[in-house]
């Protein structure tokens, strides 16, 4: 018996050992499918560049400095640097809930009573083009919808050129926007370095030499990024260049309101262009001058040049709209159309636009005043209250723009643009102290 159980016991070991020789030859399961397995759908996709403005945002937040300042959200904040609802959209709002409306889908160009009021806050209430039933327009996903509609309705109807011509700089969303449109994006003159201003004589020169019938873009108030406007009277050269070489006048309008605190006056632009005759395309946004941030309320309008025309030009609209999002989203539209169709509501709203655009620019005053006059510095910061609108270029080194915020724990883009919506009374003197130490 002993001697048979030796024998078992040594077939026994001989089979595990061959198992195991055999299991060892033989890779994993998990192996052999790692192995034989198709490389994944999106290997190859790179990872995209983070955005600038994002990046700002997250560096701030990891700072653990009780000084820090964010002077790169492109969002108004209040006195205290807090997010701000205005009164009048709270009031609207509550209209608007107490309704009790549907949840209905809006008419692919959105709601009328809405559109109709925006078009006559951008046009004027006396606009002839308004009278005359020639202006075709509909409500957009806030203002980047509008841009993306009227660079997908101009690739597809406008016959004279496929190209569009921005600032340098511009607002970064707009290449892409144009460039996905299928436009074909060039640049002309517009910020000069040298005078933190407008370089009125190379954007009339580009937009000279610009080939016949070209698409200019134009901010109509508040340039983004640089806070530099045109003056009226720069506005009457450009309006005459434009229409000498038979370009095609895009506005981007989206702090009319904001900038100066008078809306006419903001839209300045707009209204004389068309008073020398210009067909001009508008983009208008809902988001700075109510606060509408997240209500994404815009509008895209075209002038044509009847209202048999407009017909048209509206079928039109809507084809491109019908495919990008069907509908537009009805809720901000309700608010800000109720703020826009209500005299009392409209004149607390205009209150408010202006008690916004006064905080801002006292901000500016505030900061050049502590530079100069109580710091001292022999800068010329002239261009702080020269600039307007939400955001500034204070024209400083990347070298400069470093030393704030290792230094100093005040957040900008690199380029040395700020969100002036960001400086309050609390940290204005910091920012200034700052602002001094690396430019001095």
């Amino acid at each position: 018996m002993l001697a048979r159980s030796l024998v078992q016991g040594a077939r026994a070991a001989r089979a595990s050992s061959s198992l195991t020789a055999t299991a060892s030859a033989r890779p994993s399961t998990a192996l052999r499918l790692a192995r034989t397995a198709p490389a994944s759908t999106w290997a190859h996709v790179k990872a995209g560049p983070p955005d600038p403005i994002l990046g700002v945002t997250e560096a701030f937040k990891k700072d653990t400095d009780s000084r820090k300042i964010n002077l790169g959200v492109g969002a108004y904040r209040d006195e205290n640097g807090k997010p701000y609802v205005l009164p009048s959209v709270r009031k609207a709002e509550e209209l608007v809930i107490s309704a009790k409306g549907d949840k209905e889908y809006l008419p692919i160009t959105g709601l009328a009573d809405f559109t109709k009021n925006a078009a006559i806050l951008a046009y004027g209430k006396d606009s002839p083009a308004i009278k005359e039933g020639r202006v075709a327009i509909t409500q957009s996903i806030s203002g980047t919808g509008a841009l993306r509609i009227g660079g997908e309705f101009l690739k597809k109807h406008y016959t004279k050129s496929n190209k569009i011509f921005l600032p340098t700089p511009s607002w970064g969303n707009h290449t892409p926007i144009f460039k996905d449109s299928g436009l074909e994006v060039n640049q002309y003159r517009y910020y000069d370095k040298n005078t933190v201003g407008l370089d009125l004589k190379g954007m009339l020169e580009d937009i000279k030499s610009a080939p016949e019938g070209s698409i200019v873009l134009l901010h109509a108030c508040a340039h983004n990024p640089t806070g530099v406007d045109p003056t009226q009277e720069d506005w009457k050269e450009i309006s005459k260049v434009v229409k000498e070489k038979g370009h095609f006048p895009f506005f981007d309008m989206a702090y009319q309101g904001f900038a100066s605190g008078d809306v006419d006056r903001d839209a300045f632009a707009v209204r004389y262009f068309i008073s020398e005759g210009h067909q001009i395309a508008l983009s208008q946004s809902f988001a700075k001058n109510m606060g509408l941030y997240g209500e994404r309320v815009g509008a895209f309008s075209l002038v044509t040049g009847s209202q048999e025309e407009t017909a048209r030009v509206d079928s039109q609209v809507k084809i491109v709209v019908r495919p990008l999002y069907s509908n537009p989203p009805a809720h901000g539209a309700r608010i800000a159309g109720s703020i826009l169709a209500d005299d009392a509501l409209y004149q607390q709203w205009l209150t408010e636009v202006k008690g916004m655009a006064d905080r801002i620019n006292g901000m500016r005053a505030t900061l050049k005043k502590l530079l100069v006059e109580d710091l001292g510095n022999k800068n010329n910061w002239d261009h702080i209250t020269n600039q307007i609108g939400m955001f500034a270029f204070l024209g400083i080194s990347p070298e400069a723009v470093e030393k704030l915020k290792n230094e100093h724990h005040v957040y900008l883009t690199k380029d040395g643009r700020i969100s002036v919506a960001g400086i309050t009374d609390h940290n204005v003197r910091h920012l200034a102290e700052s602002l001094h130490k690396v430019t001095s």
